[in-house]
């Protein structure tokens, strides 16, 4: 039997199993060669869908959609099986959805993206087929993450006879979700049950006034398959085309009566899911809050008891001596500061010297470039593609995400290439002084190009770091001018589970605009 403490594959601690049912046991863990938290799944010697569970997470892994859950490992050769995915924290639906319905355009935002990740999954030939409010998270990072993409189908064994249909049908259900905090379905999902009327689920119209006909009717013609006035909605891509326009709000997470120590089960034993994303949850504050999520005043704030009265009146009080106190500071401050300035220089009334002067005080003052995008960088390879779709995370100020290469069989590439890369656009010419690059892993061989156009011969190698590994800082010697910053790995790339690969996890640049 596992126990928390074990290790896998020489590299993944378990730390905490956060779910078991069925033969299949989840685990928070660590990768302790990249140094972040990641969600394992293993598998118990009865359990009969090991190897289906493990193809299913390897097909996943394909799906060039960063809203689809990664898949980083997947291995059933050893003794102990496992599927290694990331981990997302933040909310799910159902806990977004705890204190009422989302306000429709939010709804229709939420759901929108998760019908562009399912239909990107689809395209790749992977179905989810399971789709709940548990299986939609809000991440902690400010992004939509739809986790169990393939795995939680092969998990429990789910097929279907037409799964794009199945899964048009339940991300129709999760627009019904969002704006009325009722499920349409016969699953737990932690939501009250949609009221039916003549034994089918009411439509959103009915239970909740204010959704607009239009996202009614796309509920309809999803969730329940409908006619209506242009036909059913088959499939995600179609509920992605009709919500294509809708503005991608974001929700308001929900402030927890008490923290939790690990993820809440989703239904079905599921996780609530996974790992840690933070950035760009200050969109949110920019947003207006919806009055179902406004926080309650504090005890004696409302109401015109005695109470509130009294405790008024000695918070006036001690105002207004703290006012005077600080008005008292500021008049003596000022006093101090004019009787300093007034006060003749008995030393010496010339300029300060040489010697006196900062010792940088002739160097340029550099600030943080901000990049434009970033894409991977494979101008040898046939198909050009080295994980563009993950390349955002280099540069999102997050360390605990990442943009890694593909896997190669070899530490040289399979003998295909002399090397592949991270190209980040600044959107402009700018000049660079210094580079921060924090690698996963390693050791690598890691050069910095710098060049004016996105291509091999239009790049300057302008730093070369043998054996690098972890946090690299680089000071170049003279500044490079251009607009494209290439972090290019050459052979010997480090072994990473059983396949060759090189990994960023953040790249930060210095130097002046």
């Amino acid at each position: 039997m596992i126990e928390p403490g074990a290790r896998l594959a020489g590299r993944y601690r378990l730390e905490e199993l956060v779910n078991e049912t069925r033969g299949a046991a989840l685990w928070k863990a660590t990768d302790e060669t990249l140094a972040r938290l990641v969600a394992v799944w293993t598998f118990t010697d009865g359990f009969p869908r090991t190897s289906e569970v493990v193809r299913a997470a390897r097909a996943a892994s394909r799906i060039a959609d960063a809203r689809v859950t990664q898949v980083f490992d997947a291995d059933d050769s050893g003794p102990t099986a496992y599927v290694v995915e990331e981990w997302v924290s933040g909310q799910s639906l159902t806990e977004l959805l705890s204190q009422g319905p989302l306000e429709p355009d939010r709804a229709a935002g939420l759901v929108a993206e998760a019908a562009e990740a399912v239909a990107a999954a689809a395209s790749a030939g992977i179905h989810h087929l399971c789709l709940t409010p548990n299986k939609l998270m809000w991440s902690s990072g400010g992004a939509v993450k739809v986790t169990g993409i393939g795995v939680d189908a092969a998990l429990r064994g789910i097929t279907s006879a037409d799964p794009v249909v199945t899964d048009a049908r339940g991300v129709g259900r999760l627009l019904y979700a969002a704006l009325t905090a009722h499920w349409p379905g016969e699953e737990q999902t932690g939501l009250r049950p949609a009221p039916l009327v003549s034994g089918r689920p009411c439509e959103p119209s009915q239970i909740r006034a204010g959704i607009p006909g239009r996202l009614n009717d796309i509920v309809c013609r999803s969730a329940f398959q409908m006619a209506g006035r242009s036909g059913p909605l088959n499939s995600a891509q179609d509920i992605a085309d009709a919500l294509a326009d809708v503005p991608r709000l974001v929700p308001l997470p929900v402030t927890p009566s008490a923290p939790r120590s690990r993820p809440a089960p989703s239904d079905e034993g599921g996780p609530s899911r996974r790992a840690e994303h933070p950035r760009r949850a200050e969109r949110g504050e920019r947003l207006g809050v919806p009055a179902h999520q406004l926080a309650t005043p504090p005890r004696g704030s409302r109401g015109n008891g005695r109470s509130g009265s009294s405790t008024s009146t000695v918070n006036k009080v001690l105002i207004g001596a703290v006012a005077m106190l600080v008005f008292v500071a500021v008049v003596v401050g000022a006093w101090t500061v004019g009787s300093v300035m007034n006060t003749p220089n008995e030393g010496n009334s010339q300029a300060t010297s040489a010697e006196e002067q900062p010792a940088n005080a002739g160097e340029p003052e550099l600030s943080v470039l901000e990049p434009a995008g970033a894409d991977g960088f494979d101008p040898q390879g046939d198909d050009g593609d080295e994980h563009g779709d993950k390349a955002g995370l280099a540069i999102d100020g997050d360390p605990s995400t990442s943009w890694n290469t593909q896997g190669y069989n070899s530490e040289s590439f399979g003998n295909l290439k002399s090397g592949v890369g991270l190209i980040i656009d600044m959107g402009a010419s700018v000049e660079i002084h210094e580079a921060n690059l924090q690698l996963g892993g390693g050791p690598y061989s890691v050069h910095l190009r710098v060049g004016d156009a996105p291509e091999e011969s239009a790049l300057t190698t302008v730093s070369e770091q043998a054996g690098a590994s972890g946090e690299v800082n680089i000071k170049l010697d003279d500044p490079a001018q251009g607009r494209y910053v290439v972090v290019w790995f050459t052979a010997p790339l480090p072994s990473d589970g059983g396949e060759y690969r090189g990994t960023v996890n953040e790249v930060e640049l210095r130097g002046i605009t």
